[in-house]
């Protein structure tokens, strides 16, 4: 049975021109609460992925005690244009503590 850890809004964007991939973090809500105050402390960590390796990691800012934090932060990736086909991103929210 699959547990519910809630959910991260977000957006990508690519612009072949410059080779930048951008990953916009939005939101997340309804988070698992992982201190014993009954909140978290999350971040999220987007990883760029290519045959299982990871190549580069971002991630925002911290956002203490909430289990619903706004982030609206930037992650940019430099992906050239002819590489875009063979790389994944794996994002996951992550607590700080």
């Amino acid at each position: 049975e699959k547990a519910d850890l809630g959910e991260v809004n977000f957006s990508l964007c690519y612009l072949p021109t410059a080779g930048r991939l951008t990953v916009t973090v939005i939101r997340a809500s309804n988070l698992r609460a992982m201190d014993l105050t009954g909140y978290s402390d999350p971040y999220v960590k987007a990883s760029l992925m290519a045959e299982g390796r990871r190549l580069k990691k971002r991630k925002t800012s911290i956002k203490k005690n909430t289990l619903n934090p706004n982030y609206n932060e930037a992650l940019v990736f430099d992906v050239p244009h002819e590489s875009v086909h063979h790389v994944s991103l794996t994002i996951a929210v992550v607590d700080y503590d």
